[in-house]
């Protein structure tokens, strides 16, 4: 038995089925939820456990923003209030011997991606980046 962390071919298989399946009605605003009625929302990612029961689903609004008066929270809220509908869809969708139990996560992989590009792109950075510029071991060092 591996003692790998990372997710098996199965694991990953399952999860972008499940990803398909949910995407299309949050995408559309089909849910007839009123806390997310026309809201679209983009399923970038879902992991699952590997005895294949759990399943979290990582969500971003579209566009990135929120309509006025909701914050993160109210939207995961919102979402698992929304589960076992969902959860029917991807039993519909899907072939699996189980119907795993579904969670939602914020996806914060695209804000942790622009914080590292703005870190890249800042002067102090971009200076040390600069071809010709000694390390500042080098200029210490008494050869």
């Amino acid at each position: 038995m591996s003692t790998s962390s990372a997710p098996s071919q199965r694991q990953l298989r399952v999860g972008e089925q499940i990803r398909h399946v949910l995407s299309s009605p949050l995408m559309r605003g089909d849910l007839h939820d009123p806390h997310l009625a026309g809201l679209s929302i983009t399923v970038t990612e879902v992991r699952i456990s590997p005895d294949l029961r759990n399943a979290t689903a990582f969500v971003v609004p579209l566009g990135g923003q929120l309509p006025d008066g909701m914050d993160q929270q109210d939207l995961i809220d919102a979402l698992d209030h929304a589960a076992p509908y969902l959860r029917g869809l991807i039993a519909d969708g899907t072939r699996l011997r189980y119907t795993p139990r579904l969670g939602f996560r914020i996806d914060t992989s695209f804000d942790e991606g622009a914080k590292i590009d703005r870190l890249l792109a800042s002067d102090e950075v971009r200076r040390d980046l600069e071809p010709g510029q000694a390390a500042p071991s080098d200029e210490t060092a008494d050869g």
